[in-house]
């Protein structure tokens, strides 16, 4: 092989997806639906987990990014469910978003939450 190629060989090697450390937690993927607006709907999946929270928590992160994406600051919890079949948990959250803080208990700034869930590691949109 010519150095070129060897060199972008190694290169796409660095792309893999990276390895999560034996008993970390693993975020397995988001998937997001605009339900209505400003209405958003987040499933998301996680393994190597017994928490409940952690799974909430993903959506979380997911809905604070994906309010600062629509160019909004904050969103609220309107429900979150979750499941565990076979070790892989499950979240199925609704949020909505909105420029100015929403009423309700269940309040996120999005600024504030997109840089938490950064210095705890948990991946968003």
């Amino acid at each position: 092989m010519r150095p070129a190629i060897i060199a972008m060989s190694a290169l796409a090697a660095c792309e893999t997806t990276p390895i999560v450390p034996e008993g970390a937690v693993s975020y397995d993927g988001i998937e997001t639906r605009l339900l209505d607006g400003d209405l958003v709907n987040f499933r998301v999946k996680v393994t190597n987990t017994i928490e409940r929270q952690d799974v909430a928590d993903y959506a979380e992160c997911a809905a604070a990014q994906y309010a600062l994406i629509r160019g909004y600051g904050f969103a609220r919890n309107v429900r979150t469910l979750v499941d565990e079949e076979g070790g892989i948990w499950t979240g199925d959250a609704v949020y909505t978003i909105s420029p100015a803080l929403p009423r309700g208990s269940r309040t996120i700034d999005a600024e504030v939450t997109v840089a938490e869930c950064a210095r705890r590691s948990i991946p968003t949109v």
